[in-house]
């Protein structure tokens, strides 16, 4: 027995001496100086050299210079130029040296990707610009979706498309092949750039100007209505871009036949999330613009808009809410839209439920709904609203509002809602609970 112990611990013993032997080797092999990017210190794996000579690694540098920064963080010389060249020698010494080193556990950098430079860009949009301007459809296709390949590579790629404003010239090849003669031919074409532009966000004013004329918004609202599923998408996320508080393209999308169906379709019949979203995002805008057309808005209540919506707060994801919420305030601004929300059982318990759990913003258009519906009801010195915000939990959870604290114009609303309901407090009272039985079941 004695012996076998001390076999093991023997062995033990020698277990030891192994590893503090290959700790000893792993803490031989240093990192050469050359091998570090002066800003991270880290090991490069892009070695990039800039006018002064100095060589960093591609993406420390490139945050540097994106920080405002022209001078060279070693020697604090100005760069003559901002465009760093691979240094392809230091790369080289740094694969072979890891390749000497795998044994100890180090990998070998792959070979990088040489980023676009915005004079390729630059060649490309040009190029898009000629194919669009004699209506070369397939030439302008090949174009987009090169242009589409680089943005997906890196963000790299994709800052110096943007910057290179790759969406005005995108946009307006969308226009010309908008109001070409054949515009059937051209719907390849129209879907391969809607698709370019989604990567493309946020455009630019210039690029909203050539979306929001006449042609484009007419093909835009052509693929809502017909297109298939990812057309259909990429329509309604262009449009979000093109329509955002411009009361110009506004009025002219609600003019468009089927437009406004379109995006209720989206909402009633979702084909995604981000394409919902976008969906109600245009129509936010179409009914909070700063002068809302009672017409549009009334469309928006016989197509059973209120209903969707109030459907998709039951258990819809935060963003969702809030979009949903917002495009429901709107549409609180008038009166038929007001009655149609007032006139819904699922109205009161939902935005009352809403009330913080969702988001800040969330909370703000709740209160503002409650506080519509419930300012309408004191003119007519009614008390249905106010009697039922009390019998689903309203005054405690605005109490609780002001409380935690609130923006200041919701915190108004807040204080005057909690005045109105508790006057009717005592109401409560002499109300059959029974009359509220489907109100207090849980959602």
């Amino acid at each position: 027995m004695i012996s076998t112990w001390r076999k093991r611990r023997a062995g033990r013993r020698a277990a030891k001496e192994q590893q503090r032997g290959e700790n000893g080797d792993m803490e031989l092999i240093t990192i050469p100086n050359h091998f570090r990017c002066p800003i991270s210190l880290d090991f490069m794996k892009d070695p990039v050299t800039l006018s002064t000579g100095i060589t960093y690694d591609r993406d420390s540098i490139e945050k540097w210079i994106e920080a405002g920064n022209h001078t060279c963080p070693v020697t604090n010389q100005v760069f003559r130029s901002l465009e760093p060249i691979p240094n392809h020698t230091i790369r080289k010494m740094i694969q072979d040296w890891c390749v000497d080193n795998q044994s100890y556990g180090i990998e070998r950098i792959p070979t990088p990707r040489i980023p676009v430079s915005s004079t390729e860009v630059s060649e490309i949009l040009s190029k898009i610009t000629m194919a669009s301007k004699r209506e070369d459809q397939v030439w302008c296709r090949e174009l987009v979706a090169k242009i589409k390949a680089l943005v997906k590579e890196s963000e790299r790629d994709k800052r110096c498309i943007m910057g290179s404003k790759a969406g005005s010239v995108i946009s307006a090849a969308f226009e010309t092949f908008s109001i070409a003669p054949s515009f059937d031919k051209n719907v390849a074409v129209l879907e391969e750039i809607l698709s370019a532009l989604t990567l493309l966000s946020p455009i630019d004013e210039e690029a909203k100007c050539y979306l929001g004329s006449a042609a484009s918004l007419h093909c835009m609202v052509w693929f809502l209505k017909g297109g298939d599923l990812s057309a259909r998408r990429s329509a309604a996320l262009v449009l979000k871009e093109a329509i955002s508080s411009n009361e110009r393209v506004i009025d002219a999308l609600a003019e468009i036949e089927g437009a406004l169906e379109a995006l209720v379709k989206l909402i009633k019949e979702p084909i995604c999330p981000t394409a919902t979203k976008a969906s109600l995002m245009v129509i936010y805008h179409m009914v909070n613009s700063s002068f809302p057309n009672e017409t549009i808005i009334e469309r928006f209540v016989d197509m059973g808009l209120v209903s969707l919506l109030l459907e998709i707060l039951v258990d819809g994801e935060r963003r969702i809410c809030e979009e949903a919420l917002g495009v429901l305030d709107g549409l609180c601004s008038s009166d038929i839209g007001r009655d149609k929300v007032f006139n819904n059982a699922l109205s009161m318990p939902v935005l009352v439920k809403k009330l913080l759990r969702v988001s800040d913003l969330a909370t703000e258009f709740s209160v503002s709904i409650i506080w519509k519906l419930c300012k309408n009801e004191q003119k007519e010195e009614g008390g249905g609203v106010l009697i039922e915000a009390l019998q689903v939990g309203a005054f405690q959870k605005l109490l609780l509002l002001i409380q935690v604290g609130c923006a200041e114009k919701t915190k108004e609303k807040a204080t005057e809602l909690l005045k109105w309901l508790n006057l009717h407090r005592d109401r409560l009272e002499c109300i059959d609970s029974m009359d509220f039985k489907d109100l207090k079941r849980p959602f």
